[in-house]
Formats: C-alpha cells, structure tokens, sequence
C-alpha cells in the first residue's frame, strides 16, 4: 500500500474537494464482496468529471482502474494500487420518436433497460437482468439470450489517452463474442457515455418477454454474491456443462464454492476472499483441461495485484 502523501494527487485534490479517499476497503464496492484496498478512491458523478479525472492522472502518469456496478471483476486481496475511480455518471436521455437513448457509462445497464419498457422501447429485453454499467457493457460486449450490445450499439463517446474526445461508432469497436478492441487494450481509452438503437414495442409485450427471461435466470442461475459467469464459453459448448462434467460442483476453497445450480458462477458463501475464489477457478481450469483437454478463458477481469496460489479444495 503507497502512503497517502506519496501519491501526487494535488491536482485531484484541488478539483475534486472532500471527495478524495485514501486506503478503501473495495469489498462492498464489488458484487462478490470481496478484495482489497485501493490506495485512493474518487467518486466521479458525471463523465465529464470522469474525463478530468482520467486526464489528471494520465498527466501524472499513475495508475487507475475505473469500478462501475463491481460484476464481472475480482479484485485481489492485495488491493489495488493509484486510484480507483468509481464511476457514478448516470445520466439517460431517451428519444422517442428515433427509438434511441443516451446515457453516461456509470448508469445501470438493467435499470436502463428496464425504465426502456415502461416507454414503450423494445431491444433491451435481454438485459434486464444484467448487473453492471452501461460503461462496462459496452466495454465487454456483454449480453444474453441471444442478444449483445454488438446488436444495440449505435456510438459510443470516448477519451483516448493520444487523441481526445472521440465518437467510435459500433464497428471501430471490433465486437467478439465478450471480447472488444477496448477490453483487448485497456487503459488507452476509456468510455464516458453511449448511444444505443432500440424499436418500437407496446410496452406489455416487451415486459412479458422481459419477465420469461428473468424467470430463466432466477430458475438457471444461484442467488447470492457473485461475479457473473466465470469462464467465457468455449466454441460450441458451455463451461458450466464442462464444470459440472468434471463433478466440481459443490467444490469449496476457503468461503468460496462453485455452484450446486451452474457450474460457471462462483459464490462467497460466507467470508471468502478473493484468494479463495481465484484459487477455485484455478481448480476449475486445471480439471476441465486434464479431463477434456478443453483450457477455459476467464470472463471476469482481475483487478489489482495476482500471483500463484496453492490449491486447497472442500468437496
């Protein structure tokens, strides 16, 4: 952990009056509840304030890592180091009559796609239920039941770190299955707000679809503290099936066990650290290979500082 007053963030500090934070638990920041402390925590409430931040800091040439709804990211129990940005920039604009919204990168995907039926906007049905941003879905290509963000994307606003402000439109993005050309070179350019292409629908059409996917997802998948689906599916299979196939269902290391009801989502059932978890999924990786030759790619992102740990599993 870097003291305080060795982090040279007199610029921040002066822009961002009594918001700065030093030495933050960021647990209850994250939908696993678990990881370190970040040396510094700002609170960013608008992108513009997100951009100056991120200037800032690529001017000082320090380290960042920008947190929105804390899915699908596992902060080590290390913590992380330079400033972590919390990204509460939530503004939306919906437009009618083009069937489009807009909104800034730290505004609730699920929510976003929620308030779109009671508008009578069709598109996001599939997100619904998604945790996150809208910053880390674009950013991930997130998406469910047959539907992505590579399929809303209109624009996208950005800073990039050589550049500026730029709009990237959908294709610049460069959409794989979870995958884009952002998170394949992360920290270049980071994204402020979206605009995304929705339809037009009644309003009790789009909530019923709605409803019969969130039914599949509470039916599908574990409640509890989570990251998400762990492993990205391999080509034309599940690593779920691939998990449960090799009988680790259940499997417990320290506070962490992977799911009795799917097998890709990992669960804090009670004090797990992160440890815990990245050793689990250690697990997980070196049986499905030895069993099936098939080597899992993580979906989740690690966040903060990693090394090796040794394998203890609970069955």
């Amino acid at each position: 952990m870097l003291p305080a007053t060795t982090l040279p963030l007199p610029s921040l500090q002066t822009a961002f009056p009594d918001r700065m934070q030093f030495d933050v638990p960021l647990a209850r920041y994250t939908a696993a509840l678990v990881g370190g402390a970040a040396d510094a925590l700002l609170e960013v409430k608008t992108a513009d304030e997100l951009a100056l931040a991120v200037e800032m800091l690529w001017a000082e040439d320090l380290p960042f890592t920008i947190l929105g709804g804390g899915s699908n990211i596992l902060v080590s129990d290390a913590g992380v180091r330079g400033v972590v940005l919390l990204n509460r920039a939530k503004k939306v604009r919906f437009a009618l009559e083009d069937a489009t919204v807009w909104a800034e990168s730290g505004a609730n995907f699920g929510a976003l796609a929620r308030q779109a039926a009671t508008k009578s906007l069709s598109g996001l049905e599939w997100a619904a239920g998604i945790p996150g941003t809208v910053g880390g879905a674009v950013f991930g290509n997130a998406g469910a039941h047959d539907g992505d963000m590579a399929h809303n994307l209109i624009e996208a606003a950005v800073l990039d770190r050589l550049t500026g402000r730029q709009t990237w439109p959908v294709e610049k993005m460069q959409y794989e299955y979870r995958s884009s050309a952002l998170k394949e070179n992360p920290g270049q350019t980071i994204i402020l707000s979206a605009r995304l292409q929705l339809g037009h629908s009644p309003s009790e059409a789009i909530q019923a679809k709605m409803d019969t996917f969130l039914a599949h997802r509470h039916r599908t998948q574990p409640p509890g503290a989570s990251m998400g689906s762990m492993f990205k599916n391999p080509p034309r299979d599940f690593a779920g099936r691939l998990i449960d196939a090799a009988g680790l269902k259940g499997t417990r290391v320290g506070g962490a066990e992977i799911s009795r009801l799917h097998g890709n989502f990992f669960i804090n059932v009670g004090n797990a650290t992160a440890s815990d978890v990245y050793n689990l999924l250690q697990l997980a990786r070196q049986t499905v290979a030895e069993k099936f030759g098939v080597h899992l790619t993580l979906e989740i992102e690690l966040i903060g500082e990693w090394q090796d740990h040794r394998v203890h599993s609970d069955n």
